[in-house]
């Protein structure tokens, strides 16, 4: 055995070594429990769950300073140097929320320095701190169980530092009226996740109205992801990625980098002197805030809230578990997204064809029905003829234990009338134009929609053109000012509408990433013009969306597309229709979706045309049904579909019965057979594993030192193949 041979060996055995002794969080969480203690003989606050650790300096009194966020799993440090919890600017007058200054070197932060480090002179002071239990930031209705385990809210710990203006020795009438409000900082840290997040909440006990300009919620003086001395134009530095960072503040954007970039910002850090880049350009410091206002006015009484900051410490620079712990994440924070009907998309709204669609996604075991773009469906008709007709159709919906619902398009339609966003000098509508939310034409279109829902018994929303976060120029009092409050107030709007959706059940599916604020699925990733290529090219196209997609979302998290009429062009090569003499491919098209428990809009008309395609629907159906959990579970990616070799992903869930299930596809016209090797880990599989191929019998493997396990499959040319891994007795 060679020498690099030797060394990979002995890493391996170190690795499984260490995973051994301490509990994987992702593959048994039980363990780590969020807690808060007082140490450092009461100087230091801690939040820690035992994956990650936040700590803040209570000395001197009224400090409420974040010292620390360290990842214990593999023993770091993230943070550098201390700075404000949060920043204020309240009718003018610009504020810090705790924090300590006089660090000497930002580089590193030392006990002796906080000794001698002391509050800013202006900074609000910590004045008591409370915890308790997590809340739900909402109400989810739970009408579709395809999570039992699922808990909202998630399992944690509340931390609650409440901040005021310190007394001072200069009168200041503005200030002096300031003293009258509070702040709270709000963390959460989440039960058996490396997961914080952070808010702020501003309480208005004064006897008159004041005014939050801005403000900036987070603040942390990160670890530097490398030291690059030089800086050059048109190459970036790369910027901290031992934390992920996004809101609930979120739109424009099919993943959560594109839909934050307006709030989740990596500054440069004017303090850190000693950073290595020459020019001192080194994005190393997080500052999350608006780009825009709020510019929200707080009457006598009230409370101002902001939006939430969820920050997921990565313990690793594997994109695999970099990839599991997102995707738990979302499991945690928003578990709505579990919810993964079989749907078809209704090519028409015919109110006879629509019973006949409905009949025939209960024959199949289709879940969903949706009225789609083009269908002539009308979500803003309020005539009560219109509306009787679709209660009347909904009923029967449920009647056959199938779901109903339609679309509607907001963004990217003209209004006039002065009921459309009139962008800023060098700006305009992501989408060409986009109304309005706070108008009086916004208004009245969110009531409607409100009010069908109420009328008919509709359970889901196809939102397209969702608030893409388009600024608005224009006062429409009461509830927008102007160009510095239009986001705020329009994301306002449209958060509260999804909140009230998932509330009621409404199943909402949404172009944008707004799964934090109630949305169930947004799409997979794919590029639309795509599925009027040849059948053939189709199908690889599929699992490779679906392989680069679930990267970063769960399966149930990403819709995709089988044009079973034409879509886009492509004429006859391109489509399903007839479906009985394109059965073969129907199929592939099923399998490559269920199989990696990803559900597709099944665009068309009819879902079978023929007693045959009805069987090869339904069977396929009830297979993805059988193993609906584990298929659902995230997957562990193996190879990437290219049409030359065979493709695969493990799907992993140690809570179940069925720890792993591994899917194969074969993409060639002849049969092949290949021995694969699967690394087992995230399963929970221990020592031997018992398999089982396409539930024929079982067979007991070794599971080698380094958990992975040798396993040869054949697979039938075009055809796929399924094995489902136990643990072994």
């Amino acid at each position: 055995m060679n020498r690099y041979r030797l060394v990979c060996v002995f890493a391996a055995l170190l690795t499984a070594t260490a995973r051994a002794q301490s509990p994987d969080w992702l593959v048994d969480p039980s363990p780590y429990e969020a807690r808060v203690e007082l140490l450092n003989e009461g100087r230091d606050l801690v939040l820690s769950n035992g994956l990650i650790r936040r700590t803040w300096r209570l000395s001197p009194e009224g400090a409420g300073a974040c010292i620390a966020i360290d990842d214990l799993v593999s023993d770091r440090s993230l943070l550098r140097a201390v700075r404000a919890e949060a920043r204020l600017r309240l009718d003018g007058i610009d504020f810090e929320v705790g924090g300590l200054e006089g660090q000497p070197n930002h580089a590193y932060l030392k006990d002796e320095w906080l000794e001698a480090m002391r509050p800013g002179d202006r900074a609000w002071r910590l004045t008591s701190w409370e915890s308790g239990e997590i809340e739900e930031r909402f109400n989810w209705r739970r009408v579709r169980h395809h999570a039992p385990d699922a808990q909202w809210p998630p399992p944690g710990v509340h931390l609650k530092l409440h901040y005021a203006l310190p007394e001072s020795g200069e009168p200041d009438e503005g200030i002096e009226r300031l003293r009258q409000v509070g702040v709270t900082v709000h963390v959460e840290l989440y039960d058996g996740l490396p997961l914080m997040s952070k808010w702020l909440t501003v309480e208005n006990e004064s006897r008159s109205a004041i005014t939050i300009d801005r403000f900036t919620s987070e603040i942390l003086a990160v670890v530097e992801e490398s030291s690059w001395v030089e800086t050059r134009e048109g190459v970036a530095l790369p910027r901290p990625s031992s934390l992920h960072v996004e809101t609930d503040f979120a739109f424009g954007g099919f993943n959560p980098e594109n839909a934050n970039r307006h709030v989740v910002h990596w500054r440069l850090d004017p303090e850190y002197a000693t950073q290595v880049n020459y020019l001192r350009q080194t994005p190393c410091l997080l500052v999350v805030e608006p780009t825009y206002g709020p510019a929200q006015t707080i009457a006598p009484g009230e409370t101002f809230e902001s939006y939430r900051t969820f920050e997921l410490v990565y313990d690793s620079t594997d994109r695999e578990r970099r990839g599991l712990a997102l995707r738990r994440m979302y499991r945690t924070i928003a578990p709505w997204v579990t919810e993964n009907p079989l749907m078809m998309h209704m090519r028409t709204a015919a109110p006879d064809q629509v019973r006949e669609a409905i009949d025939q996604c209960a024959a199949v075991g289709f879940e969903m029905l949706i009225l789609s773009f083009g269908s002539g469906f009308d979500i803003e008709n309020e005539s009560p003829e219109y509306l009787s007709q679709w209660r009347e159709i909904a009923e029967y919906a449920r009647s056959q234990d199938v779901e109903i619902g339609g679309y509607s398009l907001l963004s990217s339609r003209r209004i006039g009338n002065g009921q459309d966003i009139v962008s800023p000098e060098g700006q305009r509508p992501t989408h060409g134009n986009c109304p309005a939310l706070t108008s009086d034409w916004g208004q009245d279109y969110f009531r409607k929609l409100t009010a069908f829902f109420e009328a008919t018994g509709f359970t889901l929303l196809e939102h397209d053109g969702s608030y893409p976060g388009d600024v608005d120029v224009t006062p429409r009092p009461p509830l927008q000012k102007g160009e510095a409050d239009s986001r705020w107030a329009q994301w306002q709007v449209i958060k509260r509408f999804y909140e009230w959706c998932r509330g009621e059940g409404i199943y909402l599916n949404v172009p944008d990433y707004y799964f934090l604020v109630g949305s169930n699925k947004c799409g997979m990733g794919y590029r639309e013009v795509n599925w009027s290529l040849p059948r053939s090219q189709q199908v690889i196209h599929t699992r490779q969306n679906i392989f680069d997609g679930t990267w970063t979302k769960t399966p149930s998290m990403g819709w995709m597309f089988v044009p079973l009429t034409e879509y886009h062009g492509g004429g006859a090569a391109a489509t399903i229709e007839p479906l009985a003499e394109h059965l073969d491919h129907y199929g592939r098209m099923i399998d490559s979706n269920l199989a990696f428990g990803v559900q597709a809009c099944y665009r068309g008309p009819r879902l079978f045309d023929t007693s045959a395609t009805k069987e090869a629907v339904a069977s396929r159906v009830a297979w993805f049904k059988r193993y609906r959990d584990i298929l659902e579970s995230d997957g562990i990616h193996g190879r990437r579909a290219d049409g030359r070799d065979l493709d695969w992903m493990l799907h992993v869930n140690p809570k179940l019965a069925r720890k792993g299930m591994l899917i194969v596809f074969n993409p060639l016209e002849r049969e092949v057979t290949k021995k694969l090797r699967i690394d087992v880990h995230y399963t929970g599989l221990r020592d031997r594993v018992s398999v089982s191929r396409e539930d024929a019998g079982a067979e007991v493997l070794p599971i080698a030192s380094d958990e992975t396990v040798a396993l040869e499959v054949t697979v039938p040319g075009g055809g796929f193949t399924w094995v489902v891994l136990r643990q072994a007795p």
